[in-house]
This record gives structure tokens, sequence and C-alpha cells, in this order.
């Protein structure tokens, strides 16, 4: 008898806990909305109490809170314009959100930053741990036409734990080889970074990355690696791994180097470039162009298309 009333203690303690998993959103819980601001250049979080004591309702409330327009009027919606919700479920802590085809009219820089205000937002939502996007039935896309997949908290927030309203836009410009492999042209590339990383190293890995234009060609082994970047008194200092002396595409040396120096002093801060590989600058770059010299903006390796 006494082991017949242990279980029913037992069982009645598991069926009160899973109640109280269910209960686990209270009314007036503080959460952050994230909104973007005028120039959607980033988002900032806002303070807000929710008012749903279950995860559909308050996904419900979230998502019309970040429609709605913030008091604070130097922000605007995360889910502006004519973008609709149509439906979303929840599975096992994965929240699934459809769009209507307006979802698309956004430009790229937006739709990073009004998805990460969404998913920074209702990923705060006891029993939410995971954000999935659709446009209908598709599964949401990048840009460049990769599938998004399956987005958590830490999806916006860098190695160093800053939060996304770290992360701004810019546009870079850059200096990639034309068709002969002779010249440079400037290409200006629109960027979403995270404001905690240095533009100088920002521009090195973009240019590491290569174009995104078919007009225009890449000009460094795309398995460097930058091992770190600083600049100080106007000299930027670039050290890269020796995946760099390896040239696998058929540039000029100038253009291999001026495509690094001429897109770094389009910074504001840096007026010259210095070199190494493995923090050594007594090297030669394909055997005849030392490092040990201190670059400067070359015009006269750059074309037009």
């Amino acid at each position: 008898m006494k082991k017949i009333k242990g279980f029913w203690v037992l069982v009645c303690l598991v069926f009160l806990a899973g109640c109280a998993g269910e209960r686990a959103i209270e009314e007036g819980m503080p959460v952050e909305l994230y909104y973007l601001n005028k120039s959607e250049t980033k988002v900032t979080p806002q303070e807000y109490r929710m008012q749903s004591d279950k995860p559909e309702e308050a996904v419900k409330e979230l998502l019309s809170r970040l429609s709605e327009q913030p008091q604070d009027l130097t922000l605007k919606p995360a889910i502006g314009g004519s973008v609709n919700v149509l439906e979303y479920s929840i599975t096992e802590g994965q929240l699934v959100l459809k769009f209507d085809e307006h979802y698309k009219e956004l430009s790229a820089t937006t739709e990073i930053l009004t998805r990460a205000a969404i998913v920074r937002t209702l990923t705060q939502i006891p029993g939410i741990d995971y954000v999935s996007m659709q446009i209908r039935e598709e599964n949401l896309t990048d840009a460049a036409g990769n599938p998004v997949g399956v987005m958590s908290e830490d999806t916006f927030i860098d190695n160093a734990g800053a939060e996304i309203n770290a992360y701004e836009k810019t546009k870079l410009r850059l200096y990639f080889a034309d068709e002969s492999r002779t010249k440079l042209i400037e290409a200006v590339r629109p960027k979403i970074y995270n404001s905690n990383i240095s533009m100088e190293k920002l521009v090195v890995e973009e240019l590491i990355q290569g174009p995104n234009n078919s007009e225009i060609y890449p000009t460094i082994n795309p398995n460097t690696k930058v091992i770190n970047v600083t600049v100080k008194d106007g000299i930027c200092y670039v050290n890269l791994d020796e995946n760099f002396l390896v040239q696998p595409y058929n540039v000029s040396n100038e253009v291999a180097i001026f495509s690094i120096v001429n897109s770094l002093v389009e910074l504001p801060n840096v007026n010259k470039v210095q070199l190494s590989i493995n923090g050594n600058t007594d090297v030669l770059y394909r055997e005849n162009v030392s490092l040990t010299k201190v670059f400067e903006r070359n015009l006269e390796v750059v074309g037009s298309l």
C-alpha cells in the first residue's frame, strides 16, 4: 500500500511540474521588443511587459507589437509596410512563421535586420528556442539564394556576446580585377556587419570572399586566413597566413597587392598599408614584391568597366 501511495505522489509531482512548465509565461513578464532605426542600419530593443500567459498567444501579441509604430519615433516597426504573417505554429520548441509574398520585396540589408528583430524578440518566449521562416510554403533564402534554415537567439549574437543592436549597415568600396586581370575595378558593396569587428578587417575579409559580380574577378586566394588587422598613425597593418602567397588566379602582382591597399585607404582612418605573412614582413610576394614596403594608394592600376 505504501508503494502505491508513493507511486501516486510521484505521478502528482510530475503532473504539477508539467503544469508549472505550461504556466512558465506569466502576465507582466518583461521582454525586449526589437525595432529597426529610421535609417535601417541597426536594431534597437525596447522594454515591454507581456499580457499573454500561453506561447501561442504570446507569439500573436509580440508579432502585433512588432508591426506597430513604437513610442520612440526614432524607431520603426520590425514588420513594416505590406509584409504580413499569414500563420504560425509551434512544435517541440520551434516556431514556424509563414509570410506572404511581400516579404520578398524587402532589400537584402533590411531583410536581415527584420529577421534578426523577429527572432531575437520571439525566442524570449518560454518554450520557443528556434524560429524558422517561410514565404508561404517555400523556405526562406538569403540574398544569395542559400536556405536560411532554423535560427536561434545565438544566430544574432557574435562570439563575444554582443547583441544584435551592434549590427550596422555600411557600403564598402572594394577593388577587384577586370577581365584582363591587369587593372582594378571599384565595386560598391552594401554590407551588414557587427560593429565589434573593425572595418579594416571587414574589408580584407570581403576581398578574400571575392566579387559577387560576374563582370569583375577575384584577386586573393580564397583560402587566405586573416590573422589580425590593426591601424596605428594612419597605417593599416594586415597580417595574413601563408595562403596569401599562393595565387590561384591569373592576376598581376600589382592587382593582387593594390586590391587590398586601395580598398583599405578608402577608409577615412587609413593612409597606408603594411602587409605581413604570419607576422613577418621580410617576405617576397610571388618572388619579386617585397612586403617590407609600406604601400600607398595606386590609382594607375585602377581601370573602368
